[in-house]
């Protein structure tokens, strides 16, 4: 059997995160939806750790309607009475009124935004992944002037728990910067995957 070639951080003895590195991360995304799902979970792993917030992707994916913004904006305080003793996520008052306000965020986006969201974030890059070089992991930044700017846009527009760091997770997750060490066989077959 071939010897796969991964990012130093992909752990070899978890298969959910080492999945999570071989299928999704860094590949590009381009669904409005999907994006939004992924800055939102990338909101909830503020302070935590990302393999936390995989191992209860699911949970939140049933916990908040399939992450579908129409929804979530309707939230009232029943509901959110709810996700706040729902264990399989993270129960923050904070995050969560966050989620609500920031899908009311998305869907005005896509109202006064012509390619909605996903263009409207794609635009920080040109429409195009950043293609980095690291050797190892640990030499990539937190962020970049990029992240800088998607996070002040997102601010702008009434988004919360997005600051820099957490969209440059968000934006290496999505592939708009493609974080990969370059002796990973991925940092090639993402780069195939651009439109």
């Amino acid at each position: 059997m071939a010897k796969t070639l991964s990012c130093l951080w992909a752990p070899k003895n978890d298969p959910v995160y080492r999945r999570y590195h071989d299928e999704e991360w860094g590949v590009p995304e381009y669904d409005d939806r999907a994006l939004f799902e992924k800055l939102i979970l990338d909101g909830f792993q503020a302070g935590l750790s990302w393999r936390t917030i995989l191992y209860k992707r699911n949970n939140f994916r049933k916990a908040f309607d399939d992450f579908d913004p129409e929804k979530i904006a309707r939230y009232k305080t029943r509901k959110i009475e709810r996700l706040l003793k729902d264990e399989g996520i993270i129960r923050s008052k904070a995050k969560i009124d966050a989620t609500i306000g920031n899908a009311r965020s998305y869907l005005d986006i896509m109202e006064t935004e012509p390619g909605g969201f996903s263009d409207f974030l794609w635009d920080f890059v040109d429409g195009a992944p950043i293609i980095n070089k690291w050797k190892n992991y640990k030499t990539a930044p937190t962020k970049s002037k990029e992240s800088e700017a998607m996070s002040k846009a997102l601010k702008q527009r009434g988004f919360k728990f997005c600051g820099p760091v957490i969209v440059y997770a968000f934006m290496q997750a999505v592939g708009m910067i493609n974080d990969h060490e370059t002796s990973c066989e991925r940092w090639r077959a993402v780069q195939k995957l651009a439109r």
